[in-house]
Formats: structure tokens, C-alpha cells, sequence
């Protein structure tokens, strides 16, 4: 699966189910901070990259995703 394509489903659902404004969803948004997800909201997360991309994530993946752009880089070691 090409990045973009990645990038373009992982900012569709930020917007539609996590309510993030579009104009935050840039690569060098900080996760916690500018985005303003949770735990509970990482939990949701998971479950929406994993149904959407079929891959599994665990706690172990997240230990250095900060950004936006780290999260994509993730899902995309992931896919590929």
C-alpha cells in the first residue's frame, strides 16, 4: 500500500471518529498534545488501524510515536 493512501485513511478517520480538526492533522502534530488523544483514545486507535490495514499493534509500538508522521511511519513498517 502506497504512504499516501496510508496517510489519507489514517487523517479520514482522526477526523470522523476522533473529531480532530482537519487543519491539526499535519505530520508534525504531537499526538497527546496538539491532536489531544488519550489513553482511551489510543485504545480506539488500535482497533481502527487494525480493522482498516489488518495489522496487529501492541504497547511495544508505541513507545516512540510522538508525531503524527511517527504514527504513519509505523503503520506503514507495519503494513510493509
Amino acid at each position: 500500500m502506497e504512504k499516501s493512501t496510508i496517510i489519507s485513511k489514517i487523517n479520514d478517520f482522526l477526523e470522523d471518529e476522533f473529531e480532530v480538526e482537519v487543519d491539526e492533522i499535519r505530520p508534525a502534530a504531537n499526538l497527546k498534545e496538539t491532536l489531544e488523544l488519550d489513553s482511551l483514545d489510543y485504545v480506539d486507535l488500535v482497533v481502527s488501524v487494525e480493522s482498516n490495514f489488518s495489522v496487529k499493534l501492541d504497547a511495544e509500538d508505541f513507545v516512540d510515536i510522538i508525531t503524527l508522521q511517527n504514527f504513519y511511519d509505523l503503520i506503514e513498517k507495519k503494513i510493509n
